[in-house]
């Protein structure tokens, strides 16, 4: 059984020298894993960044759902919400190349994957997790997160809005 650590504990933990990786110890399937993120970048989005840095927001969209369709969204997302079940290593492969990419697109991965995907994954119900988790691991839905508020700035603590589901339940009205 793996000792979870969740929030910023990793920066206090104690490691153990057996857990630290480097490039030389991954595994042939973490090396295709790499090779494959790698060819995706080099083919989907360094081409393209111009289209990311000029805001063309369909175009992003189209290249997130090329990433659900290689398992990207859903990388460190358990298979039985629909996901990879990647562990820490290879979901740092993702992340790494991923990142390396364009700043649009990069922050748009890191939103969806990152602070929209993991927070459910991590703390939510069963029932959210059913809910969401495969559809935001498949990319028809998109993680997002809001976060700044006049009087809380980044704050997630003192945020005051909510959010609650319209009659018709197509659309959520913000207050606060």
């Amino acid at each position: 059984m793996h000792d979870i650590t969740r929030g910023g504990k990793f920066l206090v933990k104690e490691t153990k020298c057996e857990d630290i990786f480097t490039p030389e110890d991954f595994s042939e399937e973490q090396l295709m894993m790499k090779a494959s993120v790698k060819e995706f970048v080099d083919k989907e989005i360094w081409p393209n960044k111009d289209r990311f840095e000029k805001r063309e927001f369909a175009f992003t969209v189209e290249c997130m759902h090329k990433a659900a369709e290689l398992g990207l969204l859903g990388g460190s997302v358990p298979e039985v919400y629909g996901g990879m079940g990647m562990g820490f290593v290879d979901t740092v492969l993702v992340c790494d190349y991923i990142s390396g990419a364009t700043g649009s697109f990069s922050s748009a991965f890191g939103a969806h994957t990152g602070i929209g995907t993991m927070p459910i994954t991590l703390y939510g119900t069963e029932e959210q997790k059913k809910k969401y988790i495969p559809k935001l691991a498949s990319g028809e839905c998109k993680g997002a997160y809001g976060l700044t508020e006049p009087n809380s700035v980044s704050d997630a603590l003192g945020a005051k809005r909510t959010a609650v589901l319209s009659e018709d339940r197509r659309n959520y009205i913000f207050n606060g």
